[in-house]
C-alpha cells in the first residue's frame, strides 16, 4: 500500500539515487498525474506502481510515489543527502535552473518554496521510476523526454461518492471539498505556470475513471508507458 511507509519510501528513493549520482545511469520513465479531485489518483497510482514494478528492468530500484504532501514533507525536513543538493546546482545541470527561471518568471532572489518544489520535481523526474501527482509537475517536466503526462477525470457524481468514501464526508461536505480543491489546483497552475489544467494538449493520455475502473485505468497507463519506453521494460 502507498500509505504504509510512504515517506520512508521517498527518503529511501532519494538516498539511493543520491549515491548513484556520480555514475552514468540509465534514464527511466517518470509519470506525472494531473487530476480532478476525487478521480482516484491515489488508487490508480497504487495499482500502476505494482504493474510497472513487476515489468521494469532493474526492478531492485523501486518505483516511488510523490504527491503534494510528500514533496512538502521532504522540503520541510530537507534532510537530503549533500550529494543530492550538490547535484541540483552543478554547472553541468544549469539547464534545470534555467528551466525554473523561465517557468516561474522570477529572479533567483525571489525564489521561495515554489522554486525549491520545482527543482525537486525536476530532479525526481530526471531520476525516473517516479509517479508525481500534482504541483504542476506536468508543466515543470514538459521538456524532459522521459516524462509521460496523465490527466484523470470523472463525472461529479462519481467524484462526490469517492470523496465521501475516503473521508467519511456527507454529500454536501464532499461537494464543498471538491469545489475548494479543484479551485486551488486551477489557481496554482494558472498563477504560477500560466497554464490551464483543462488544456488537453498538456497530456499524453486523459482517462475518465468514471468509465474505466482503477484497475483498468492503471493497466491502460502502464501499457501506454511501456509502449512509449520499451527499453525500460521487459517485452
Amino acid at each position: 500500500m502507498l500509505a504504509v511507509g510512504a515517506y520512508e519510501n521517498c527518503k529511501l528513493y532519494i538516498n539511493q539515487h543520491s549515491q548513484e549520482l556520480k555514475k552514468k545511469k540509465k534514464v527511466y520513465p517518470c509519470i506525472t498525474i494531473s487530476r480532478l479531485t476525487g478521480s482516484g489518483s491515489y488508487e490508480v497510482s497504487e495499482k500502476l506502481i505494482n504493474i510497472l514494478q513487476n515489468n521494469t528492468k532493474d526492478s531492485e530500484d523501486p518505483w516511488t510515489y510523490f504527491n503534494k504532501e510528500l514533496i512538502t514533507k521532504v522540503i520541510e525536513d530537507f534532510k537530503l543527502p549533500k550529494a543530492f543538493t550538490e547535484y541540483i546546482v552543478e554547472d553541468k545541470y544549469n539547464h534545470i535552473s534555467d528551466a525554473v527561471s523561465e517557468l516561474l518568471g522570477v529572479k533567483p532572489s525571489e525564489w521561495t518554496i515554489l522554486h525549491k518544489t520545482t527543482e525537486i520535481i525536476l530532479q525526481l523526474a530526471r531520476f525516473g521510476k517516479t509517479i508525481i501527482v500534482g504541483r504542476g509537475s506536468n508543466v515543470i517536466t514538459s521538456r524532459l523526454t522521459n516524462c509521460f503526462h496523465i490527466r484523470l477525470i470523472a463525472p461529479i457524481e462519481h467524484r462526490i461518492k469517492h470523496v465521501q468514501e475516503v473521508f467519511n464526508f456527507s454529500k454536501s461536505e464532499a461537494m464543498e471539498y471538491i469545489k475548494r480543491e479543484d479551485a486551488n489546483k486551477n489557481k496554482y497552475l494558472k498563477s504560477h505556470f500560466f497554464r490551464d489544467p483543462n488544456d488537453a494538449t498538456l497530456y499524453h493520455l486523459i482517462i475518465n475513471t468514471g468509465k474505466l475502473n482503477y484497475d483498468e485505468s492503471a493497466k491502460l497507463i502502464a501499457d501506454a508507458v511501456m509502449g512509449k519506453f520499451p527499453n525500460s521494460f521487459y517485452s
